[in-house]
């Protein structure tokens, strides 16, 4: 009987209109205990506004929410309003559950503390605190804190927002809601700005979560790995599909077409009352009315009708001759932080590239190079003299508020010719990438960001290049415009290079990669993001000590490496001893780490101690690799 006692969040018939626009209607649905939710649906459906109206930042026009009184609810803005005058420790702690405030209250009067030591109201005060942070486990919320912050990056828990960066604005305000660990954790883009790592970590923790959360995501690879129910906004309406992303797929893929089916009765329904309207059938009796009411109602639905079919955007592109880029001894630096050095590349005709690695380490800087926007300190770059570049940058470039949507397209043509030599209107255009032809005289100050997102990225492919930069599509583009996006590329001749964090995308679109590790080393790797992980998991795994060869084959290949040299000679036979005393040192770290209690400083100088000492050993275990590869005949 555990079911009666779970905590459920109904909504009933909840409705949301912003000006003319109906978002969505008379939703309802239950959000269980356990729920792992992703939402998805193209840009402007409503996916931003829903979870701010179950969030209570806004009201909803019509219907109600119940939940149980103790019911608590944590919100991540896709732009988190942070105040500017705390540090991120303190933004962490700013969340509202009981847990919270207490571990706040004792932090105050620490600090207190600090200053008069010999304050005997304030020693009783922390006394007591400590009492109740015994009593309640609060430490392992102040553990919990210190390993959320570790994961997402931040280096110093000191900082004021005021000096933060918008992606460290967005992981400090994810930081706060997963520690508050709320009944129901809404999550609006939460790998947005987040680099592989910590969208790795951020699964893991999702899966392991053992409240409800609802995400809005246009990672699908991260939608399918953390969810349990899929939810789809469309046209003002919601539907709920059992299991995850993959599932969510499939199960759409037989309800379009059980509703293309229904469709094709009801034109043939159509023609057969149209050929009667023809006919010039007077309206004089109840049931001539009835049948040309009945004409009237088919032809409304026939109009808002909507396949689900993917648009075509196959544009045609400019010729690119054989010449592209080619980077030749190039360097680059800002601020003392070196980009690239002594760099030399050449992208071929063709070329699909994805371009990887922490945030921070110059992709974008890298992409501003490509599009001739900043300029290399020293080396050269050549570009192509039929180079025509369009760049999807992670800013929209200045949209005229009071234009509409078909004026901006028209700027670049009202007509413009397909791969396939069709000739499109900018309207069809506009069609073929999810704006319906009722919405093209929409002004673009009207339109919500994504929806913004979608036409300027429309605008850039009908340019027609022959060279697409695209910097972190998918942060802002829904999971159809994406697939939309994907396709184009797939058909595109010309060259594609991309900077993203999302595996799926990356997949999709990039056969080889650009690694950036940061102090301007970069790393060239044929072949998908996908397998590049792997690899380097496999490179990352526990290299077993009494390590044998175990085929004639095997034993052929190590004959034929080089021998060892001294020096290795001598490297190799301290190296397995050096391995165990880092693993101790990590081991030691690991417990000071989770004694340090409330004393963030002390965990952070601990945990910087803890990564240097992981990079150490992820050396010390290349070189063992390496080494007990070698012919060596003393061992």
């Amino acid at each position: 009987m555990d079911w009666l006692f779970m905590k459920v969040f109904s909504a009933k018939r909840i409705s949301k209109t912003y000006g003319e626009k109906d978002v969505f209607v008379d939703l309802d649905f239950h959000i269980q205990e356990k729920d792992k939710i992703g939402i998805v649906g193209v840009n402007g459906t409503g996916k931003s506004s829903l979870l701010r109206v179950i969030a209570g930042v806004e009201e909803p026009d019509t219907g109600s929410f119940a939940s149980p009184k103790d019911y608590t609810v944590g919100y991540l803005a896709q732009v988190p309003e942070l105040d500017d005058h705390l540090t991120v420790l303190e933004i962490v702690f700013q969340g509202k559950s009981s847990l919270m405030e207490l571990v706040k209250e004792y932090e105050e009067v620490l600090a207190k503390l600090d200053k008069n030591p010999k304050n005997e109201l304030y020693q009783q005060q922390l006394f007591d605190l400590q009492r109740k942070m015994d009593a309640e486990n609060a430490w392992d919320a102040v553990t919990n804190a210190e390993t959320i912050l570790s994961k997402l990056g931040f280096a110093n828990v000191n900082e004021k927002a005021a000096y933060l960066s918008g992606g460290q604005r967005k992981r400090a305000a994810l930081a706060q809601v997963l520690v508050d660990t709320p009944d129901l954790l809404l999550l609006d883009e939460p790998t947005n700005h987040l680099d592989y790592g910590s969208i790795q970590w951020l699964e893991e923790y999702l899966r392991k979560y053992d409240k409800a959360f609802v995400v809005v995501s246009h990672d699908r690879y991260f939608l399918d790995r953390v969810t349990n129910r899929m939810a789809e906004l469309h046209d003002g309406n919601i539907y709920f599909y059992d299991g995850n992303y993959q599932s969510y797929i499939e199960a759409k893929a037989l309800r379009e077409e059980e509703e293309m089916l229904a469709e094709k009765k009801r034109r043939n329904m159509y023609r057969r009352e149209l050929e009667w309207i023809k006919r010039g059938a007077k309206a004089r009796s109840t049931k001539q009315k009835a049948r040309i009411q009945r004409f009237e109602q088919l032809e409304a639905k026939l109009g808002g009708f909507s396949t689900g079919e993917n648009p075509d955007i196959t544009i045609g592109s400019s010729r690119l001759g054989k010449k592209v880029f080619e980077f030749m001894n190039a360097s680059k630096s800002f601020d003392h932080k070196t980009i690239m050095s002594e760099f030399n590349w050449i992208v071929k005709p063709g070329d699909r590239i994805g371009i990887v690695g922490e945030n921070g380490s110059g992709k974008s800087t890298f992409l501003n190079i490509l599009a001739g926007e900043t300029v290399l300190d020293t080396g050269t770059l050549d570009i192509g003299p039929t180079v025509k570049t369009a760049y999807y940058r992670q800013t929209n470039e200045d949209m005229n508020g009071d234009q509409r949507m078909i004026a901006y397209i028209q700027e670049l043509g009202n007509e413009i010719e397909t791969s396939s030599g069709d000739v499109l209107s900018a309207a069809q255009m506009l069609e073929r990438f999810l704006f319906p032809k009722h919405t093209h005289g929409t002004l673009i100050r009207k339109l919500s960001g994504g929806e913004k997102r979608r036409l300027y990225l429309l605008r850039l492919l009908m340019s027609k290049p022959n060279v697409l930069l695209l910097d972190e599509p998918t942060n802002d583009l829904d999971t159809e415009t994406l697939t939309v996006l994907e396709d184009f590329i797939e058909e595109f001749r010309g060259v594609v290079i991309s900077v993203s964090h999302d595996r799926y995308f990356l997949d999709k679109t990039a056969k080889e990669l650009l690694v950036f590790h940061g102090n301007g080393r970069i790393d060239h790797y044929y072949g998908s993001f996908t397998d590049y992980i792997e690899e380097k998991k496999e490179q990352l795994a526990e290299v077993p000590v009494d390590r044998k060869v175990e085929s004639k084959k095997e034993a052929t290949l190590l004959a034929s490496k080089k021998k060892m040299t001294y020096k290795e000679k001598k490297e190799w036979e301290t190296i397995e001893k050096d391995i165990e005393q880092v693993e101790e040192k990590l081991e030691v770290l690991q417990q000071e780490l989770n004694d340090t209690g409330s004393d963030f400083e002390r965990a952070q100088e601990i945990m910087e101690k803890i990564q240097n000492e992981s990079a150490n050993l992820e050396h010390l275990i290349e070189r063992w690799t390496y080494l007990s590869e070698l012919d060596n005949e003393s061992f």
